[in-house]
């Protein structure tokens, strides 16, 4: 049996830190490589069952990605393409009613984004369809016509206040696997810098299972089973102290990156989910 670890042409060999998901499938004598999602000499029928793991470049061509997703046998695809499609815009957010989150609207014109703007007086704005933090600003109020416009160019985005306990607290990362919590990560950025990415200067440390957190993660989890009448394969909460709580930012369940470089313990329950699914 094969199994196909699915990633994009600029990470050939997979995210960062891949080489540990490498060795505990191989440990587990499970036969996978990595391959990309849009090269068209890869034979997914030949596939027991497909994976994403750094596919990282679909938001430039979401529509395209989409489709390829569809056409694969979704018996053999983690979490399933009609997830990817609910996931892939950040206007999911506005779904999350039942749960705690940071309060979001997802605009489409320059006129709604001044507004919203002002409204709160400093906003984050984010491309509704986009990852890593490419496009992510921080605006304040008296955003004139023609700056907005420039956010909004490219398509839809999504504002929301901002979190300014991401300097101090970070951003949390709860990792589920088949329903379990397995691994806990702070991710700080730097100085005045709210995107908590390495290349934008960020550190990520991985730190024990926090109950209040793990608490918000399951409830997402849940969620996320209720929404798709079944419980999903994988799936990343990030989470932001606001108001005294902790609330979800963001629900991955794409192509969550497993942070296998600061927390290579990962690897042994997600080559333990690929061995159960294999069957």
């Amino acid at each position: 049996m094969t199994v196909l670890l699915v990633t994009s042409r600029d990470l050939p060999t997979g995210e960062p830190g891949a080489a540990a998901l490498d060795a505990a499938l191989a440990a587990r004598g499970v036969d996978a490589r990595w391959v990309v999602w849009d090269d068209p000499a890869v034979d997914w029928s030949a596939a027991s069952l497909v994976v994403l793991r750094s596919p990282w470049d679909y938001t430039e061509r979401p529509a395209q990605f989409l489709d390829w997703a569809r056409s694969l046998d979704q018996a053999r695809l983690l979490n399933g393409a009609d997830v990817f499609a609910w996931n892939h815009d950040k206007r999911y957010l506005l779904d999350l009613h039942r749960l705690p989150t940071v309060p979001t609207a997802w605009l489409t014109s320059a006129a709604q984004l001044v507004a919203a703007v002002d409204d709160l007086g400093t906003a984050v704005v984010k491309p509704a369809v986009g990852a890593g933090g490419q496009g992510l600003a921080v605006l304040g109020a008296g955003l004139d016509q023609a700056a907005a416009e420039v956010h909004v160019e490219a398509g839809a985005v999504v504002v929301q206040p901002l979190v300014t306990s991401i300097r101090t607290r970070g951003e949390v990362s709860v990792f589920i696997i088949d329903g379990v919590p397995v691994c806990q990560v702070v991710k700080v950025p730097v100085g005045e810098e709210v995107r908590v990415h390495e290349e934008y200067g960020g550190s990520s440390t991985v730190v024990p299972l926090d109950p209040a957190c793990v608490d918000v993660a399951l409830a997402a989890d849940a969620e996320a089973t209720r929404r798709f009448g079944r419980r999903l394969d994988y799936g990343r909460v990030d989470l932001l102290w606001w108001e005294e709580r902790w609330v979800v930012s963001e629900l991955e369940l794409i192509e969550p990156g497993l942070y296998l470089d600061v927390a290579p313990e990962n690897a042994d329950p997600f080559a333990d989910l690929v061995v159960r699914r294999l069957g």
